[in-house]
């Protein structure tokens, strides 16, 4: 450890709203802590990546962060500019202050300090350290925008952007849009086709798997069953409601999966489609479903699709996902594996796995705490967005650590 090293007790590891709960929690027990933010804002992916005609899916009772309730006059679905409000309103409370523009490239406990080190590359070039007892790493699910390699990409003629960077369908109206992806990225795929057909585009969307759509109030009344209820019993009655309201989607290019909607959103991190319109624009004949992308054809704007048929497409708009980036710069001895390749350490170190029904505590020495913190995977849990955080709050309670800045 170096005389520049800032030192503290909890260094977290983003400042959207997993981030944020984190730091508020910590903030109620007078316990230090620094948050590192690689953007310029909270929340950036709401801030900077996100279309404008966003809501949230869930009603507010199920997405409001720990110890601070989203206020009674904003409506049951809020907006994007709502919700920034009220993530605005939540750091203020907590007098939560990101170290913005701190992009951490390297996490490391050291044996000797029995601390993390954790070092974030700053705007001006530089290298900047810390020193903490426990890492949150609170990156979520959303880090970087992947789009996924198509043969010919490179050379299509028309426009070719990922779903963060689409805004609005006004730019696109009469144009032929292509969007890729009905579920990958939550339910952007799906919304963003529903507001390029508002806005008079020729729009085609690829429903390459099997996918389960359903209503908002569905979706809201099955997570509260879920309080109530086995999960099987859940999921049975989500796509029994599902088959009556929308009917059968397979003649319009739509399967629905063999699994129910929360198993596989728990087990394989696959969201269902929380319907905001779509699908009555696809039965109408508004949005056209197409199989699975082959190639593009060289030189134009020609693509081809695996069923051999090919369309002429103006734009094509990726609503491919992500992909986390936290192997990259988290150096530990231990790895557990996800299905995408990326991975998360495990060893001698309390987990907090949010990808599953139950979070697991794997109850390792005090003095490391990791928390790889997926808040929208727990909204299908049966439990509030800020609940992750809070089992943050409660171990650190049970750890019964003195409070204040003697922490160390």
């Amino acid at each position: 450890m170096t005389t520049g090293d800032k030192q503290t007790v909890a260094i977290i590891v983003g400042a959207g709203p997993a981030g944020l709960s984190t730091a508020a929690s910590l903030h109620k027990l007078s316990i230090p802590y620094i948050i590192l933010e690689r953007e310029d804002c909270i929340a950036s992916l709401f801030n900077k990546k996100a279309y404008d005609r966003l809501h949230l899916h869930l009603a507010k009772q199920f997405t409001h962060l720990p110890h601070f309730p989203i206020p009674a006059t904003f409506p049951t679905y809020i907006s994007r500019s709502d919700f920034l409000k009220y993530l605005d309103q939540y750091a203020a409370h907590f007098n939560i202050t990101p170290e913005f523009r701190n992009n951490v490239k390297f996490a490391k406990y050291d044996e000797d300090m029995k601390k993390w080190k954790v070092e974030a590359a700053v705007e001006d070039g530089g290298v900047r350290c810390y020193v903490g007892r426990f890492l949150v790493v609170a990156t979520g699910e959303n880090c970087d925008a992947f789009v996924p390699e198509v043969d010919g990409l490179s050379e299509f003629e028309g426009e070719v952007i990922h779903s963060t960077e689409y805004k609005s369908g006004k730019e696109y109206e009469k144009k032929k849009v292509l969007v890729v992806g009905a579920g990958n990225s939550g339910n952007s795929g799906m919304e963003i086709a529903f507001d390029l057909a508002n806005h008079g585009a020729k729009t085609s969307i690829v429903v390459r798997s099997p996918v389960h759509i359903l209503s908002r109030w569905s979706t809201n009344f099955g997570l509260v069953l879920l309080k109530l209820m086995p999960l099987h019993l859940v999921d049975s009655l989500l796509v029994l409601v599902s088959k009556v309201t929308y009917g059968d989607l397979t003649m319009y290019g739509i399967q629905r999966p063999k699994e129910g909607p929360i198993l596989i959103k728990i087990r394989d991190a696959k969201y269902p489609v929380m319907d905001v319109g779509t699908v009555k624009k696809i039965k109408s004949g508004e949005i056209q479903v197409l199989p699975a992308l082959k190639s593009i054809k060289r030189g134009g704007n020609e693509i081809v699709f695996e069923n051999g048929k090919c369309h002429q497409f103006d734009a094509i708009v990726f609503a491919t996902g992500f992909k986390r980036s936290t192997h990259l710069w988290l150096q530990v001895a231990f790895f557990l594996h996800y299905r995408d390749g990326n991975r998360l350490g495990i060893g001698r170190v309390l987990i907090i796995l949010y990808q599953y029904p139950i979070v697991r505590l794997c109850h390792m020495p005090s003095h490391i705490l990791i928390g790889y913190i997926s808040l929208i995977t727990l909204r299908f849990t049966g439990l509030s967005v800020g609940g992750a955080a809070e089992y943050t709050f409660y171990y650190l309670m049970l750890l019964r650590l003195p409070v204040g800045n003697s922490i160390t």
